[in-house]
């Protein structure tokens, strides 16, 4: 990455704002992709593209659920670079800088070919309609809640159950609780323009993630037995809180390889098909400490840390385990398209 690659991808400005608390702006695409198409899209396969970089924590939990399911044939996944300017993430990884699929260089064309005047982030997760290159929804909590939900026909044999409805009101709660506390946590704290503002953040923090190292002292997985979406959507913030987290955004009390259980429960889930073999580490670093400018000016991308120790024994198969709940089984090892590079992972994939 040269000093014009930095300088270009820049996004000076755009997420810190001084004198202020972070809010993130939750409005997003409500188009659903249904079995009755009653909001125009209909499931079919082969008719969407997933675009998901990578880098971003709420792109990351919807390849974690496609895969999970098994929904790698029937719903293709774009993966834009890990930077990005002001305006749009871009296919800067694939031949040309154009998705194969989709022929555009930016995903913002995706969005303005449904929405000429869209004035909101061009975010990911998003799905395109291929048929018309025009974006169907970036709504990260409905996408995975559909593939589950919606896309029941293209499940794979053996696909977990990842809302189980006995857990329903429950997880709820605890999605809830993650989603303000943890995953927005962390970027509260890091986006902060206010040191009152900060220590705010990081007190509510890390009092979650202290809530949640007890309830993980009892259980091997966040409701228990077997693994739900509870799980998909904590472990992307847990995976990326030492490396970046904790220094970057300055959530720095502890790392959570120190933590007593959180510690084990990450590496359990980053040694489960499926969850650590979708992680980029050196994606995910690219991302922060180059595109956020604001945070880290110099845009120096750090060397370590080492993350070997997520390989190491966890010892949560103490606890009384079903982890793909009756009938489920592991899905199959990602496609050679969507596997992650050897050198950004301590994993050892292998592909189909």
């Amino acid at each position: 990455m040269t000093a014009d690659d930095t300088t270009q991808h820049s996004t000076k400005g755009s997420y810190v704002h001084e004198g202020e608390a972070f809010e993130r702006d939750m409005t997003y695409i409500p188009t659903r992709i249904t079995r009755d198409g009653r909001d125009g899209y209909e499931v079919e396969a082969h008719r969407y593209r997933l675009i998901a970089a990578r880098a971003c924590p709420w792109a990351n939990r919807t390849l974690i659920v496609r895969r999970l399911l098994g929904l790698e044939e029937a719903i293709s996944v774009g993966m834009p670079g890990p930077t990005h300017d002001a305006r749009s993430w871009t296919f800067d990884l694939d031949e040309g800088g154009k998705d194969p699929v989709l022929g555009i260089e930016r995903l913002q064309e995706a969005y303005f070919q449904r929405f000429p005047d869209y004035e909101r982030g061009i975010t990911v997760p998003a799905i395109v309609d291929t048929r018309d290159g025009k974006v169907v929804t970036n709504d990260f909590d409905q996408i995975t809640r559909d593939f589950s939900s919606e896309w029941t026909e293209f499940h794979r044999d053996g696909a977990p159950n990842l809302w189980p409805a006995e857990h329903a009101e429950e997880m709820e709660a605890l999605l809830h609780f993650i989603l303000h506390r943890v995953n927005n946590g962390v970027y509260k704290c890091g986006f902060a323009g206010t040191q009152e503002a900060y220590e705010e953040a990081y007190d509510e923090l890390w009092d979650a993630l202290d809530v949640l190292d007890e309830r993980l002292s009892a259980r091997r997985y966040l409701m228990g037995r077997s693994i739900t979406e509870a799980d998909v959507r904590l472990f992307v913030t847990l995976v990326r809180f030492d490396p970046v987290y904790h220094g970057h955004f300055k959530a720095n009390r502890q790392t959570i390889r120190s933590m007593e259980n959180l510690s084990g429960y990450l590496a359990d889930l980053f040694q489960t098909p499926g969850f650590g073999d979708t992680v980029d580490f050196q994606q995910i670093k690219d991302h922060y400490y180059i595109v956020q400018e604001d945070v880290n000016p110099t845009q120096i991308v750090p060397k370590g840390p080492t993350m070997e120790w997520l390989l190491e024994p966890h010892g949560r198969d103490r606890f009384e385990t079903n982890t793909w709940g009756d009938g489920g089984t592991a899905p199959l090892p990602p496609l050679e398209s969507e596997t992650v590079a050897q050198e950004n992972t301590p994993l050892e994939i292998t592909h189909r």
